[in-house]
């Protein structure tokens, strides 16, 4: 899931050099909402390992 949102952050990134500022925008979205699903799955995770 982090290597999606590298490579949507990559995205936005070069679309953002070229000036496709929707392109950039919307990769820029995705990739935040990536980062966050796997902050939460790392945390569920991690609360799961310590109380089993």
């Amino acid at each position: 899931m982090l290597n999606y949102a590298l490579i949507f952050l990559v995205i936005a990134l070069i679309a953002a050099v070229f000036g496709f500022g929707g392109v950039a925008g919307t990769a820029a979205s995705i990739a935040k909402v990536l980062f966050f699903v796997f902050l939460v799955l790392v945390v569920l995770s991690l609360f799961g390992h310590l109380f089993s």
